[in-house]
C-alpha cells in the first residue's frame, strides 16, 4: 500500500521508483493500493501549491477526474 509520501513522489517526480510503479500499474502489470487520506493530502497539495493569480488551477470536477484516472485502488 502506497503511503502518502510515496503517492506524492509517484505523481510529482517521474524519476522515483514510485513513479515507475505508477506507470507499471497504468500498463496493468501491478495493482497499487492507497488510503483515501493519502488522496486528501495530494488534493491539499494541488489546491494550495498549483495556483494561478492566487486561485487553484484545477476545478473540483477536474480533480475528481484525476483521482478516477489514477490506477490506484483507494481504501
Amino acid at each position: 500500500m502506497f503511503t502518502t509520501k510515496q503517492l506524492i513522489r509517484a505523481m510529482f517526480d517521474d524519476s522515483t521508483d514510485e513513479a515507475k510503479l505508477l506507470i507499471a500499474a497504468t500498463a496493468g502489470e501491478v495493482e497499487l493500493f492507497a488510503e483515501n487520506k493519502s488522496w486528501n493530502a495530494v488534493l491539499w497539495l494541488i489546491m494550495n501549491v498549483l495556483k494561478e493569480d492566487g486561485r487553484p488551477i484545477y476545478t473540483g470536477n477536474e480533480l475528481g477526474e484525476l483521482r478516477s484516472s489514477l490506477p490506484i485502488v483507494w481504501r
